[in-house]
């Protein structure tokens, strides 16, 4: 009997190859995540890739679970109370994704469903079942849970240019106050009034009063 033949032999391991595109996210936003640019990134040939992922999409969906791991899933499985648990899971999630803002839109999307997503979504249900709603209802509150955390997560992330770091937040708080203080109060003066919260939107502040203010409607 003739022996098997083996698969090609990888020259780098495939932490390697999420570390290189999470790299090129980094620098460049999603766009700069090709099959090309990341082969070139590792020493491989474009082909070589397809030993590790089987196109881009798995390979954002890779991504996207490994940051989702980064942010300590492991918070929401404790014994904790369910809203200490979805609150620091959500804070820590907001933290990391701050650090590479550019794999934002890829949890807006399809990405959003490899295992660590998967887990993630088990025990969310299983800490808004622990606030006492049924199952039909702690499906519909995760959901909303998401949405809030993850559209508030992009509209800061949005802000942050493509290839630099995030400033630190009294940075960016102060330079979106600049930016409104050529509102006219006679024209706009709810907004005018509001102004320094309103820079503050992209604070954790903001992000906890949001978060803290939605779970306590769930309850009603």
């Amino acid at each position: 009997m003739p022996p098997r033949k083996r698969g090609p032999r990888r020259s780098v391991d495939r932490s390697t190859v999420l570390d290189a595109a999470l790299a090129l996210v980094d620098s460049g936003g999603l766009p700069a995540l090709t099959m090309r640019s990341l082969a070139a990134e590792v020493g491989l040939t474009p082909g070589a890739l397809y030993t590790y992922f089987p196109d881009r999409a798995a390979i954002v969906s890779a991504l996207v679970d490994a940051l989702l791991a980064e942010a300590d899933t492991s918070v929401l499985a404790t014994a904790r109370p369910w809203r200490e648990r979805i609150t620091t899971f959500a804070l820590g999630l907001r933290d990391v994704l701050l650090r590479h803002p550019g794999i934002v839109p890829a949890l807006l999307g399809d990405a959003f469903r490899g295992p660590v997503a998967l887990t993630v979504g088990e025990h969310l249900l299983d800490a808004l079942a622990d606030a006492g709603l049924p199952p039909d209802e702690a499906a519909r509150a995760s959901y909303g849970v998401m949405v809030y955390v993850l559209g508030a997560i992009a509209l800061e992330a949005a802000e942050i240019p493509p290839g630099a770091p995030a400033a630190p937040e009294d940075v960016r708080i102060a330079e979106r106050r600049a930016a409104l203080g050529h509102l006219d109060p006679s024209t706009h003066p709810r907004t005018h009034a509001a102004a320094d919260t309103i820079a503050a939107y992209v604070s954790t502040g903001q992000f906890r009063w949001g978060l803290d203010r939605m779970l306590t409607g769930l309850r009603r």
